[in-house]
């Protein structure tokens, strides 16, 4: 039994059938997680869609008529990179669902994660970039209108700028987002996030995770959040198609340690996502996203055997 729920939905995989982004990867991450040992039946809580008033707390109400509807334009739906169907709209609805319960859990319990989510290339009015829905955007909007938090943090470990996520929260004081990826990659243009930490190609391991280490210690001086989301990026890996990195397995799960050390230390509440991976192998993306898990439990483990 793990010392934190999942939140993990059959319906999470996005039926892009042949596409270079593997959303089999949840349930194959979900159903290694069990044959491994690492979590148990008990430890995944199923979530319920969004509500359509959770979805309209950051995207426009023409976007998701349009989403609800089929009614996308031709030139819209290309943008996204992904086809269209009323099966990646209830995926894409669930996984927004899942990380407004992970931060509810998260702020019970201290740690949470949601197998599915991390979509951080969705604007307001548009998706893009395999993305439709900004989960991690509606999970804090849905946590500050209940009050639950007044702050929060955004920690992005994804390969690619969190563009998104940058443009929804630009302004608003009252959340920090820290990207860290290549620079010479997707999106264009790439807009401000409180801290972007930009990398140049063929970054490995120890210097990956000693810049790392510097800026996450910069943001915690700047800022001090309610709730941290980590979008665990599976992207940085060496092997990865769409990215230039040349993170390992074991560089990738002390990036994830790192951060959630600083989580423990800080005793701040931390929701993870599952974000990108587009290994050859499917198995690769599968490996590090468990990972991720492993992480997460043996630095929680840490925070229960000192509590």
């Amino acid at each position: 039994m793990l010392p934190f729920k999942l939140v993990y939905h059959d319906r999470y995989d996005l039926n892009l059938g042949a596409h270079v982004f593997p959303s089999q990867k949840y349930r194959l991450v979900h159903d290694s997680l069990l044959a491994e040992g690492i979590a148990d039946a008990t430890d995944f809580l199923a979530p319920a869609p969004a509500r359509d008033e959770d979805v309209l707390l950051v995207h426009s109400k023409e976007y998701v008529h349009k989403l609800k509807t089929g009614t996308l334009s031709y030139a819209e739906q290309l943008r996204m990179e992904i086809p269209y169907s009323l099966e990646l709209i209830e995926a894409c609805w669930l996984a927004a669902g899942g990380s407004i319960l992970a931060a509810r859990r998260a702020l019970a319990d201290g740690w949470a994660a949601n197998i599915g989510g991390g979509f951080h290339h969705a604007y307001p009015d548009h998706g893009e970039g395999f993305c439709v829905l900004h989960d991690v955007a509606i999970a804090i909007r849905r946590m500050q209108f209940d009050r639950a938090i007044e702050t929060a943090m955004v920690i992005d470990t994804d390969v690619h700028h969190g563009n998104g996520t940058a443009a929804i929260f630009g302004g608003d004081s009252t959340v920090f987002t820290l990207s860290i990826h290549q620079e010479n990659n997707y999106p264009y243009p790439k807009p401000p996030s409180s801290l972007d930490i930009n990398l140049e190609d063929g970054v490995g391991d120890d210097e990956y995770l000693a810049i790392l280490d510097k800026n996450l210690h910069r943001a915690f001086e700047q800022f001090q959040p309610g709730l941290i989301f980590y979008i665990g990026g599976a992207d940085p890996y060496r092997e990865d198609q769409l990215g230039g990195l040349a993170l390992s397995f074991e560089g990738l799960e002390r990036r994830d340690a790192l951060v959630f050390d600083y989580a423990r230390r800080l005793r701040i509440p931390l929701a993870i996502t599952l974000a990108g991976g587009y290994a050859r192998q499917v198995a690769d993306t599968v490996r590090i996203h468990v990972g991720t898990i492993l992480a997460a439990r043996d630095v929680a483990q840490l925070t229960a055997a000192k509590a």
